[in-house]
């Protein structure tokens, strides 16, 4: 069981209702057990973060991130957040916007085969 923090509930769930094009494009790929069967979950609460989407067998988080995770503090606080949530067991995926919306495909591959290393 994963604990989390009960005051980001409001935010995860508008998260949820604000998605980006390529958390919604993603999402369709992985929604209703389409990758091997397994279940994932979107903007789910892990301790004091929200992940864009989560498989809890698996223990997989696939992260979507635009172009401002790539520079500067955001870029510093994922780092320390994938550490932290690696430390915790879980293995993070980053894929950024464009690979979603211009290489879905690909995409799923990599998840496929990181699936596979963690079932």
């Amino acid at each position: 069981m994963v604990l989390y923090n009960q005051n980001l509930k409001q935010l995860s769930r508008a998260l949820r209702k604000n998605s980006t094009d390529a958390e919604i494009r993603l999402w369709a790929k992985l929604r209703l057990r389409r990758l091997n069967g397994l279940q994932f979950y979107r903007q789910r609460i892990i301790v004091n973060y929200i992940v864009d989407f989560f498989c809890p067998k698996a223990k997989l988080i696939i992260e979507v991130d635009g172009g401002q995770h790539y520079f500067g503090k955001t870029h510093d606080d994922d780092l320390k957040r994938d550490e932290y949530l690696k430390n915790l067991g879980f293995k993070v995926l980053r894929f950024s916007d464009r690979d979603v919306l211009t290489n879905i495909e690909g995409v799923v591959e990599n998840i496929l085969t990181n699936i596979a290393n963690n079932v």
